[in-house]
């Protein structure tokens, strides 16, 4: 199996200021967003941000700009990613001192690092799994069929039942977690193959740096697994 990496950056102060799960997905969404635009200057950040809980739930995209024009002479500069970093905290800083102490701590851009048994997920975060999975899965043997997944439905979640969707997902994060000759990907899995993809992508989750609590097997089944963490985690290696 793949070493873990973690994310590091230059400026050991900035480095201190996220967990390495909080690096890993912000990387994954500075990435995506820049792949996405073939490139990212300053002036992008504001819609951008948006899909980034904290900054993007407690400020307009309106307040992002307006803040950001007044930090910064020049929104035409290329952004690299301890620029988009520091950003990020700053607009962190600013929403926390706008409200006071309601404020949602750091925390609350993942929730928690640890998987819980259900999480609801928003349009946007939907969107943006959506969005890696056609990006880096579209082109694979088995899912091709099923892709691209509509992020206006919930495919999503059926898609991911039978846990082969997120076996593969781990596959892309850390290639050679999983022998992929050992997942079931026939079109119709008996119960007991389906077991077996559940077994095998909760063991590769966390063989992968997961902390995966209260979810079975059949969690799966009834669609109640945990789509944001374990996603999240996945795709937060990716890139």
């Amino acid at each position: 199996m793949a070493g873990y990496v973690g994310v590091f950056v230059s400026d050991p102060w900035l480095q201190n200021q996220f967990t390495q799960v909080e690096l890993r997905s912000l990387k994954s969404h500075f990435v995506t967003i820049r792949r996405e635009k073939g490139g990212l200057i300053l002036a992008d950040l504001p819609s951008t941000m948006s899909r980034l809980k904290h900054v993007g739930e407690n400020l307009t995209e309106q307040e992002r700009a307006s803040f950001l024009q007044d930090l910064y002479q020049n929104l035409d500069d290329d952004v690299d990613f301890e620029l988009f970093l520091q950003v990020y905290l700053k607009l962190q800083a600013h929403t926390n001192s706008r409200m006071g102490s309601g404020a949602k701590n750091s925390s609350a851009f993942l929730k928690s690092p640890t998987s819980t048994l259900l999480h609801t997920i928003s349009e946007s975060e939907k969107s943006s799994y959506v969005a890696h999975i056609n990006n880096y899965l579209g082109e694979d043997e088995f899912l091709k069929k099923y892709l691209p997944i509509d992020p206006s439905t919930n495919d999503l979640f059926e898609i991911a039942k039978d846990g082969v969707l997120i076996c593969k997902l781990i596959n892309v994060a850390v290639p050679g977690t999983i022998d992929e000759r050992a997942i079931n990907t026939k079109r119709v899995l008996n119960p007991w193959e389906r077991n077996e993809n559940h077994t095998l992508c909760l063991n590769s989750a966390k063989a992968i740096g997961c902390t995966v609590v209260n979810i079975g097997t059949q969690d799966f089944i009834e669609g109640r697994v945990c789509i944001h963490d374990i996603f999240l985690y996945g795709c937060s290696l990716m890139g």
